[in-house]
């Protein structure tokens, strides 16, 4: 049961389970080996029939940002929205984390709840977990669309990051176990909102209700604040090694980008400010069987800043790949 928060707000009231709004089964559970070796419980929602399309977000968010996907893209598919271990529902062992624990989890992931290869939508590192997977485990991915990915990155794109990924975990942990971040639960909604600025063209379109859900899990599940610092950490060491010609996990995928070679469509929106597009038209360059397509008037979160040019994006490519495997001429 969801446990309750403070009012954002006078007037405001707490929304009803969204799982449960948005997916038949409501929250369903499945249950993996982490990269450490630790079973966790993954939280997961699925809608609709046919090809399964899995939707996967970006780091410190979770399946709500596809909100405005979901139901458009399930009248075409079997959608399955996924949280990453450790986000929105999804359970996480405080431990020390490996470099790319999140393609192996990934993997077993698709492997449950999936009867088939599966497409695959994906945003930021969701985006560049899923080009991981497809180099080692081909077989479990039919088709990819990836946005804004972070194939080539210069440095944590933004200072809300690169303050928590310097804060010791020790105290993060602490922090987070102990929930001592909920008496701040506004200003942790104030900051919010103010990211939302440097990842959305019109910030006025984040709600309250999107500020409740958004921060749901830092507020009120121990361990999402964990998993944040944590991955940030890795990702900025990762960075750090990339730019000073070390082994790192983002060579290793930008070198094997050609072993891609299912369907892919690279999404980039038009006004990333932590990303630029040039990065996506370098990396369809790259790829052998891709395609690049701008979203218009859209920031770096293109799920919830212009869903409805993403999912036609989607669809569109999809009836793409239906033609083509009709009449390959």
């Amino acid at each position: 049961m969801l446990e309750e928060l403070p009012l954002a707000s006078p007037g405001f009231s707490e929304p009803l389970d969204w799982w449960q709004q948005t997916f038949p089964q409501g929250r369903q559970l499945l249950q993996i080996e982490d990269a450490n070796g630790d079973e966790v419980s993954i939280a997961y929602g699925t809608i609709g029939s046919g090809q399964p399309l899995l939707l996967l977000h970006g780091i410190g968010s979770w399946s709500y940002n596809w909100r405005f996907s979901i139901p458009a893209l399930a009248q075409h598919f079997r959608v399955i929205c996924l949280d990453a271990k450790g986000y929105g529902f999804s359970q996480s062992y405080h431990r020390s984390e490996q470099v790319g624990h999140q393609v192996r989890e990934l993997g077993q992931m698709i492997q449950q709840v999936a009867d088939r290869p599966v497409w695959i939508a994906a945003e930021s590192l969701g985006a560049l977990t899923a080009l991981a997977l497809a180099q080692t485990a081909p077989e479990l991915i039919d088709r990819l669309i990836v946005i804004n990915v972070p194939i080539f990155p210069h440095k944590l794109p933004s200072f809300g990051m690169q303050f928590v990924a310097s804060l010791p975990l020790p105290i993060v942990r602490w922090v987070d176990q102990q929930r001592w971040i909920r008496p701040f639960a506004p200003i942790v909604k104030a900051v919010t909102r103010q990211i939302r600025r440097e990842v959305v063209v019109d910030p006025t379109q984040t709600s309250e209700v999107d500020l409740y859900w958004l921060t749901y899990p830092y507020l009120n599940l121990p361990g999402s604040l964990t998993q944040f610092a944590t991955d940030l950490q890795l990702a900025a060491r990762e960075i750090q090694r990339y730019h000073q010609g070390q082994p790192n996990w983002i060579s290793t995928i930008q070198q094997n980008l050609a072993r891609i070679h299912c369907p892919t469509l690279v999404l980039w929106s038009d006004c990333d400010r932590w990303f630029p597009p040039t990065d996506g038209q370098r990396l369809a360059d790259q790829l052998p069987n891709a395609q690049f397509q701008l979203i218009p008037n859209c920031g770096h979160v293109a799920s919830s800043g212009n869903p409805t040019a993403v999912n036609a994006a989607i669809l569109r490519f999809a009836d793409t790949e239906i033609l083509s495997q009709i009449d390959p001429g």
